[in-house]
């Protein structure tokens, strides 16, 4: 699959193909014309009480993991917003375009946007 994370702070290049923010929250700083998304999927984000207790932490990033996965299986509103992606996926494969998904947080590898990528590639 085509599927690759970036920071919303990031220079935006023609290999980004479809933007997808997968934040809960707009990320400070960045208006929507600068970010230049064609989607906000904020559903597929960490529940607030899972980020709350993550906080980003490094050490706790594998049990963080189990968690969010879990989350992005069962909630009702996760997997609608899971399917929504899956579908803007779909769509850009078959026109051999990238999907990007967004996020805001500094550490590009302490992100849950690298673990949604993860679990969309492991459950395709």
């Amino acid at each position: 699959m085509g599927i690759q994370i970036k920071r919303v702070y990031d220079e935006l290049s023609a290999s980004d193909g479809t933007r997808v923010l997968v934040d809960r929250l707009w990320p400070r700083g960045v208006s929507k014309e600068e970010a230049r998304l064609d989607a906000w999927l904020k559903q597929i984000a960490p529940s607030p009480e899972l980020r709350r207790w993550w906080n980003h932490d490094r050490a706790l990033l594998d049990e963080f993991a189990v968690r969010y996965r879990a989350e992005l299986d069962t909630a009702p509103e996760t997997t609608a917003a899971v399917q929504k992606l899956r579908t803007l996926i779909a769509r850009d494969e078959e026109k051999q375009t990238t999907t990007t998904l967004v996020y805001g947080a500094r550490d590009p590898m302490v992100n849950h946007a690298r673990i949604l990528a993860e679990y969309v590639i492991d459950r395709a």
